[in-house]
C-alpha cells in the first residue's frame, strides 16, 4: 500500500451524548463534532496525559478540538460548559478518537 492512499483531509464526525443524567437534566441528547484525524501535536498531548490532574489536562486540550456542525469552535476564552457536560464531552472524544486510531491502524 502506498502511503498517500492513507492521507486525507480531516472530516468532522458527530458525537452524541445520550447519557441518562444528561437526558434527564437537559431533556435531549447533546451533539458536537470533532475531526476524525488530529495533528501529531494534539495526538501526543492526549497520549502523554497522566497523573492526578489528568482530567483537567484532558479537558484543556479537548476544549480546542470540539466544534459545531459547521466547523466553528464550541468554546472560546470566555465560555465554559457545565462540569458534568464537559466530563461527558471528554469521555465522548476519548472514545471516538480511540476508535479512529484503531480503525486507521487496522485498515
Amino acid at each position: 500500500m502506498k502511503l498517500e492512499t492513507l492521507a486525507a483531509e480531516p472530516q468532522l464526525q458527530k458525537i452524541t451524548i445520550e447519557d441518562d443524567v444528561i437526558m434527564e437534566t437537559y431533556g435531549e441528547a447533546i451533539e458536537f463534532w470533532v475531526y476524525d484525524r488530529q495533528d501529531m501535536k494534539t495526538f501526543f498531548q492526549l497520549a502523554s496525559i497522566e497523573g492526578d490532574d489528568s482530567l483537567e489536562k484532558m479537558a484543556d486540550i479537548i476544549k480546542d478540538i470540539i466544534y459545531t456542525e459547521d466547523g466553528k469552535p464550541v468554546l472560546n476564552e470566555s465560555t465554559v460548559l457545565p462540569t458534568p457536560v464537559m466530563i461527558k464531552v471528554v469521555e465522548g472524544v476519548v472514545n471516538n478518537l480511540g476508535n479512529s486510531i484503531t480503525q486507521t491502524l487496522t485498515k
